[in-house]
């Protein structure tokens, strides 16, 4: 499993990414928000809310706005009440207050890591309209024609089936795909080119002037 340690203790960070890669995890440290926002993709961040550059729960909130499916386990001092419902409702999938045990980390990372499976079973295929996707096999079929995607179009292609009917700002696709929001418009216009041709249907993917890209969903 890929990690991002977001945690601007030099110390602590050292000895957290020590134990989670005796666990078998790829680990990457970053100890502002500025770094953890340029990090790339993950499976699962592992936030400190009391950061140099930025307060941990602006952070958070970004991340989750652009990034539905990355599991984020906040890791903080804040222990109130107050402050853990705050850290739920800006989008981490749990809570654990310092000073903690390696024991209850790995158990609560587990947890969130399973819910986060299930739900991946769950939607295991989209439909919109003659289209259909299947997210486990990254198969894709417009009525009885499989449609050879690579790996960039098959993304751009789930993120906008995922909202289909839906404008998805440019922002939001160049970070589901890209995993960035500077730079990369022209990667995604090529791609959406590329992408309406294979599908040969250049309708099926609209732009709107300005804002982005939507899915036709009828």
């Amino acid at each position: 499993m890929r990690v991002l340690l977001v945690e601007d203790d030099v110390r602590v960070a050292s000895a957290l990414a020590a134990a989670l890669r005796r666990r078998g995890n790829s680990v990457i440290t970053a100890t502002t928000a500025s770094e953890a926002v340029e990090a790339g993709p993950v499976d699962l961040m592992l936030l400190d809310l009391n950061l140099p550059d930025r307060d941990g729960l602006a952070l958070c909130r970004e991340i989750r706005r652009h990034n539905e499916d990355i599991a984020i386990i906040a890791v903080t001092a804040r222990g109130d009440e107050r402050d853990r419902v705050a850290g739920l409702r800006a989008g981490a999938d749990d809570y654990v207050v310092k000073p903690f045990s390696m024991a209850e980390l790995q158990a609560r990372i587990e947890a969130v890591m399973r819910r986060a499976a299930r739900a991946a079973r769950i939607e295991a295929a989209l439909e919109v309209g003659d289209l259909r996707l299947d997210l486990n096999a990254r198969r894709v079929w417009l009525g009885d024609r499989e449609v050879v995607l690579t790996r960039k179009e098959f993304a751009l292609l789930m993120a906008l089936a995922r909202q289909a009917g839906t404008v998805v700002p440019r922002e939001r696709l160049l970070m589901d795909v890209w995993q960035t929001t500077w730079g990369g418009g022209h990667t995604l216009d090529v791609h959406v080119a590329a992408l309406r041709g294979k599908l040969d249907d250049a309708g099926l993917v609209e732009t709107v002037r300005g804002v982005g890209y939507r899915l036709r969903s009828a």
